[in-house]
């Protein structure tokens, strides 16, 4: 699997097991449409290994964690799982490659597997999550990175976690819960405080620490979002879904000293099963209707702004509509780490205000590249995932296969 790609279900029992070169905690958090988990019972570790519908396993040091879902015996008001994992210690993920299996639970057949790479200093992460979508199972892979550890992806789920009063020890498997607050202590609110092992205190860098990563799920609430590779947002604004006229605007410059460079952008439309139904290109500057619109073509990628633009019509497109990848392709072949600067910006298309900026921070030797996929969920609303995959191809035709993959 690739992140944000997903698979259905042909069982009703599910294992995710999560292996790596080191010791890893594996976590599951039951989460209901908003996002959040009821109570500290839908957090399973290995301190909790039970839930509802769902359990812990423990590798043992001989094997690897798991999480099990009964897919049967999950409350209704549950709409996903999201399987965590943490190096046991508190390090970094950089350096290590994490796989997750997805077994049948009954009878360990192999679904699926995936293996999130680039990670850095990521302590924690969103490996896949078992959903469920108009009756049916799916499992996703995410791979979204957190720079706080376990504690901040429970704490973005709405898990109360109870902090120490001075810095403790580093945590082992045997570590008795933190202390509750004292009686003076004013209650968390929210969920009642799972008593995760007390965070590891970070050694001192010689050099300023590296951002952390984004949460999880994040939305356009607070403004302009800039993702990284393999990231995500819900377009929600104000608890509703954007369902405007959005335009996606790529730029790009030739690397320092390099000379003109004719790159082509271009949106590929999919239906539910992957299936390429449309695509708009340079040569073919309108489809749907009229739904996504091209701006024409950029022959040198000279001069500020954005070098092609395509405006996508969200409440026009045909309801089969389910996917979009947006690629960038050199049909001269010149290769992507001879450019500069790449991008790619969302913008509402009424207002000019840019809603979602993806930086493309590095170019291999390719002649094409997966930028951004904007999926359509069963609740109507759409995500945006930042890609930066790179592929061998020069034409948006060669960008259907990779692009669905992608999906």
């Amino acid at each position: 699997m690739t992140p944000g790609s997903n698979v259905p279900l042909s069982v009703p029992r599910v294992t995710v097991e999560v292996a790596a070169p080191v010791r890893l905690d594996v976590s599951g958090l039951l989460l209901t449409a908003d996002g959040k988990v009821r109570s500290d019972d839908d957090f399973v570790f290995y301190n909790q290994p039970q839930g509802p519908g769902v359990a812990h396993r423990s590798g043992g040091g001989a094997g690897p964690d798991a999480i099990t879902v009964d897919t049967a015996a999950v409350p209704a008001e549950i709409e996903k799982i999201v399987v965590t994992a943490s190096i046991d210690g508190g390090a970094a993920f950089a350096g290590t490659v994490p796989t997750a299996t997805v077994r049948g639970a009954d009878d360990g057949a192999e679904i699926a597997t995936f293996a999130p790479a680039g990670l850095g200093p990521e302590t924690a992460l969103i490996v896949v999550e078992v959903y469920r979508r108009g009756g049916a199972w799916k499992v996703r892979a995410v791979g979204q990175g957190y720079a706080d550890g376990l504690a901040g992806i429970a704490t973005d789920f709405g898990v109360a976690v109870d902090e120490p009063a001075a810095p403790a020890a580093p945590a082992t498997r045997a570590a008795p819960p933190a202390a509750p607050a004292p009686p003076s202590a004013p209650p968390p609110s929210g969920p009642a405080a799972t008593h995760l092992p007390p965070p590891v205190p970070p050694a001192q860098p010689a050099a300023p620490p590296a951002p952390a990563a984004a949460p999880g799920r994040i939305n356009l609430d607070k403004g302009r979002v800039n993702l990284r590779k393999n990231e995500t947002v819900s377009l929600v604004k104000g608890g509703k879904p954007l369902m405007s006229s959005v335009r996606m605007g790529l730029g790009w410059e030739p690397a320092f000293g390099g000379r003109n460079i004719d790159l082509d952008a271009s949106v590929i439309a999919y239906g539910p099963q992957r299936e390429p139904l449309a695509t708009c290109y340079f040569g073919k500057l309108m489809v749907l209707d009229g739904a996504i619109q091209h701006s024409g073509d950029n022959l040198t990628g000279k001069g500020s702004g954005d070098d092609e633009a395509i405006t996508v019509h969200l409440g026009g497109l045909p309801a089969e509509v389910t996917g979009l990848v947006f690629t960038v392709n050199s049909y001269s072949g010149q290769k992507f780490n001879k450019v500069a600067k790449a991008y790619c910006r969302l913008l509402d298309a009424g207002t000019g205000e840019e809603l979602v900026r993806f930086d493309l921070t590095k170019g291999e030797a390719r002649t094409g590249v997966l930028m951004a996929k904007m999926v359509k969920q069963f609740s109507g609303e759409w995500e945006m995932t930042a890609l930066g995959t790179f592929v061998d191809s020069r034409t948006a035709r060669g960008m259907e296969k990779p692009g669905a993959a992608a999906l």
